[in-house]
């Protein structure tokens, strides 16, 4: 990744997306996304030792349902009120590999992401852009997501396993 410019990036939210997926009564899948996303991305000399600090908010939640969205911004799922911020820092990036501390509902766990550098380019308006996706999988009760309710036919509502997938793309620093 040396074609990254030593600095602190930002991220550009209009051209990210931060979203999840969770099976519904064990037959579908619910799939939602945070619309308010800030974050940076800061890079070393030549182009290697990157970090990332990611924060979305979680009264931002859609998941094009208006009940489901305010079920999940209350104290039964994100209680946004309480905890206004899902957190991402890195600790480790490799070519593959992204590893950091998640945080959700104020409880702090170590993730690792599937990880690729899709490249960098210059936008027609001048500006340097790069892009980054993530993938990884969590289990929401480690996250004190624990509400659920048993079906009449067994199982539960809502699956403990979240998929999540990250599609980043920062700007570069300006000459100041």
């Amino acid at each position: 990744m040396t074609d990254l410019t030593p600095g602190t990036w930002a991220l550009d939210p209009t051209h990210t997306a931060a979203s999840f997926t969770v099976r519904h009564a064990g037959i579908s899948k619910v799939r939602g996304q945070f619309t308010d996303v800030t974050g940076a991305l800061t890079v070393g000399d030549n182009g290697e030792n990157l970090s990332f600090d990611v924060s979305l908010k979680t009264a931002s939640v859609t998941t094009a349902n208006e009940d489901r969205d305010n079920h999940l911004r209350s104290g039964d799922f994100f209680d946004a009120e309480n905890f206004p911020e899902i957190t991402f820092v890195s600790t480790k990036v490799t070519d593959d590999k992204l590893v950091g501390d998640l945080t959700i509902r104020g409880t702090t766990q170590e993730v690792e992401l599937s990880f690729e550098y899709e490249g960098a380019a210059t936008d027609p308006f001048g500006t340097y852009r790069a892009g980054f996706t993530g993938q990884t999988t969590i289990s929401r009760k480690e996250f004190g997501l624990t509400w659920n309710a048993a079906l009449e036919a067994g199982g539960v509502l809502v699956s403990d396993e979240v998929k999540i997938s990250v599609e980043a793309e920062f700007t570069a620093p300006t000459a100041a």
